[in-house]
């Protein structure tokens, strides 16, 4: 499996507790108090000497580990109160026994209200946790209002109230948390869309979970980590040739969109293709030669001299400055009928999605790299509706082109089909022009050097991030597509 850790639906969590304690005989009331312990072990390593907690309990499950933690707290001496949302006899369960303990122990515990709230400190969202089946109501809303507003670090505990677990979809509103710290399993949600925005740094607890509970909650997605998928890539033989390393041909850069096609070349070139052509407008061809005198274009004008261009190259990569005209559409199709790898973007999406070509049967070799509004076009749908579950977009696109799918983003999600793949590198100084021309460059490097489709996009998209995350540090304003380039190729040795 090429994701490192695995991901988890708010339903999965449930089945991983209640296999925990059904199966494994963990007592819930003990979850909840390990749960307690690593949120305030998390929370001390930050703010190591908290002026004071503001724990804001509800009266779920998520309001029991919210109880725990002041009651931990205040046997450590430090300065904690707790501000009950919802009514005291509505607890029951684990979470009335940890509301019970905390009363015992002397722990303060008042109504919420907002005026009461402290810049002073540190606050513990400890409000609605996964269980929230829709848009956040009532008092709910006052106080997430509140917690933003108060200027105190903000700690949540298993995920920011209001944030879905499953898709990182704000529901109406949700807490902007300095620190999250999840259980059992980590949300999905938490690391795509607006998760990461509302969920600060994330730390994690098994809770002493057995292994056995997670073999018998199988996980259907994955987050990526850079270094493993750099082991795919093997070192270069000393006695290679650049016809070890691939052919790739971009097939791009209509009237006025040269620099696309160009940046998808130099981007291959760097990222070790052995070769690379570049299938463009006869006017583009000598600032392509400026730029990159290693890549070789050549100017098209009809089918017989794309033929043999194609015939050449191992791997296409077609749509980069591509254009919707005739001459754009014929060499799509010409593409698309050749039989070979291909990674399609841009307005090669656009093609597709518009149905000009006719209705195309899914093909197993091709890597699509949509962005949410591509997306959209591929699906006939709304940006919209491909943003409010991200999970189902990705595999409603494989389902009905095949291949590998990238859907561009806020925690990019990849799937070949079943298993989705989440990257969470990047950062927002990737919101420039030709950040997807680069990436659409690398994944057709890859394939050429011989990774199968999914490790390539895997690798490529956490390559493409993480680079982006390494330029970033001298500012993301001003962030450039290109300024990724070397940092890739440092990466990649």
């Amino acid at each position: 499996m090429l994701g490192t850790e695995n991901l988890y639906t708010a339903a999965q969590t449930r089945a991983l507790d209640q296999c925990a304690i059904c199966e494994h005989n963990i007592p819930g009331i003990t979850l909840m108090a390990r749960a307690a312990d690593a949120a305030l072990r998390y929370l001390l390593e930050v703010w190591p000497e908290p002026e004071r907690l503001q724990v804001i309990c509800g009266t779920g499950s998520n309001g029991g580990d919210g109880f725990l933690m002041a009651d931990l707290a205040h046997k450590r001496g430090i300065n904690v109160t707790v501000f009950q949302l919802g009514d005291l006899k509505k607890m029951v369960g684990d979470a009335a026994l940890a509301m019970q303990q905390a009363q015992v122990n002397g722990v303060e515990i008042v109504p919420f209200d907002r005026d009461l709230l402290m810049p002073e400190g540190v606050v513990v969202d400890a409000m609605l946790g996964t269980g929230l089946g829709g848009e956040v109501r009532g008092v709910f809303i006052d106080a997430i209002a509140a917690i933003n507003a108060s200027g105190a670090p903000v700690v949540a505990v298993d995920i920011p109230s209001g944030l879905c677990a499953d898709t990182g979809a704000v529901l109406g509103s949700a807490v902007v948390a300095d620190l999250t710290v999840t259980f059992v399993g980590l949300k999905r949600g938490l690391f795509t869309l607006q998760g990461p925005e509302y969920s600060g740094a994330v730390q994690f607890s098994d809770l002493a979970v057995f292994p056995e509970v997670y073999a018998a909650v199988p996980a259907h997605c994955a987050r990526l980590a850079l270094e493993p998928l750099l082991e795919h890539l093997p070192p270069r033989s000393a006695s290679a040739h650049k016809g070890v390393f691939g052919n790739v041909l971009v097939v791009g850069g209509d009237y006025g969109f040269a620099g696309a096609a160009a940046m998808a070349a130099e981007s291959a070139l760097r990222c070790g293709a052995g070769l690379v052509q570049v299938a463009t407008r006869a006017e583009h061809v000598s600032a392509l030669v400026a730029r990159t005198p290693e890549v070789m274009p050549r100017g098209v004008a009809s089918g017989d001299e794309f033929a043999a261009m194609v015939e050449a190259a191992d791997v296409l990569v077609v749509g980069p400055g591509l254009g919707q005209s005739p001459w754009s559409i014929e060499l799509l199709r010409l593409s698309l009928a050749c039989g070979k790898p291909l990674v399609l973007d841009a307005d090669a999406l656009n093609v597709l999605a518009a149905g000009t070509l006719g209705k195309m049967a899914a093909v197993s070799n091709w890597v699509l790299t949509p962005h949410p509004g591509e997306a959209a076009r591929l699906l006939g749908c709304s940006t919209g509706q491909v943003q409010a579950d991200r999970f189902a977009s990705v595999s409603a696109l494989q389902q009905r082109y095949g291949g590998v799918v990238i859907l561009k983003g806020n925690g990019s999600l990849i799937t070949g089909g079943g298993h989705i793949l989440l990257s969470d590198y990047g950062n927002p100084g990737m919101a420039s022009g030709g950040m997807g021309d680069v990436l659409s460059g690398v994944i057709g490097a890859l394939l050429a050097q011989h990774l199968p489709p999914l490790e390539a996009a895997a690798l490529g998209v956490c390559l493409h991030g993480a680079a982006a995350d390494i330029a970033a540090q001298e500012g993301q304003r001003g962030l450039a597509a290109t300024d990724l380039i070397p940092k890739m190729r440092s990466m990649l040795g």
